[in-house]
């Protein structure tokens, strides 16, 4: 065992195993509270950067059905792209879907998000090119929506029009930095929300990151959505895929 990982055992011992989070001085009711409480117990300062959160490892925390590999963007938006003059706005009211409860809202997440399985009824599916680039395309005879021909501009009425695109040198770097260095772990807890061990899994390489996407196994779960910047670009994988990684249980 490398000194790393002896001290992060110990850490969690400690200060989290047998405690359940006390989130009444986090505000709010966003969902990140138990996340930062548990940072706070094991020292890791919050931070933006894409490197691993302790001592060369990746800490994830119990979650109920999917978990988080990391928000990253792609490099590569039709809305951003000069050639089609559409705005992000514009964007989300083609590609996306209005909220019923916030008609002028229009978001990108949910169904309209693609996945490597199969289009959507949005005509939208996730690629991986030979390069091993990360596509999302989309085509024209593949969307369902009966008004489609108003919403979608002419010279976007196409078969394979790539509308986001995530760049195998970026993507790599993204995945490589933060989970191939010394590898992962999972703080665990019960149905009471009282932490009782620790799970850490070996490092993980984009070669084997890449082929969780082709086998839809590692999927993109967008959130973007009108009256916010931010891209919301969540790649998950179910706890199950990330159980079969785990190598030791503490």
């Amino acid at each position: 065992m490398d000194t790393g990982k002896r001290k992060i055992i110990q850490l969690f011992n400690k200060k989290v195993k047998g405690r359940k989070a006390d989130l009444s001085k986090y505000q709010g009711k966003h969902d990140g509270k138990e996340g930062h409480w548990l940072e706070a117990q094991m020292n890791i300062k919050p931070n933006a950067s894409n490197l691993p959160d302790l001592y060369g490892y990746e800490m994830k925390k119990s979650t109920k059905g999917k978990t988080t590999f990391g928000d990253w963007s792609a490099n590569y938006y039709i809305f951003n792209d000069k050639k089609y003059k559409i705005t992000r706005d514009d964007f989300l009211q083609i590609f996306g879907k209005a909220n019923v409860k916030k008609k002028s809202r229009f978001y990108w997440s949910g169904e309209p998000c693609p996945s490597f399985k199969c289009h959507n009824s949005f005509g939208q599916r996730l690629f991986v090119d030979k390069d091993k680039n990360i596509l999302v395309r989309y085509s024209y005879s593949k969307d369902q929506r009966k008004n489609k021909k108003k919403i979608v501009p002419v010279n976007m009425q196409v078969e394979r029009l790539v509308i986001a695109r995530w760049d195998v040198d970026s993507i790599k770097k993204k995945v490589e930095s933060k989970f191939n260095d010394k590898g992962w772990f999972r703080c665990l807890k019960n149905a009471d929300g009282i932490y009782t061990g620790i799970v850490f899994g070996d490092p993980l390489d984009f070669k084997k990151w890449i082929q969780g996407v082709e086998a839809g196994e590692i999927f993109f779960d967008s959130g973007m959505y009108q009256g916010n910047v931010r891209p919301y670009s969540q790649w998950r994988a179910n706890n199950s895929y990330w159980d079969n990684l785990i190598t030791s249980t503490y």
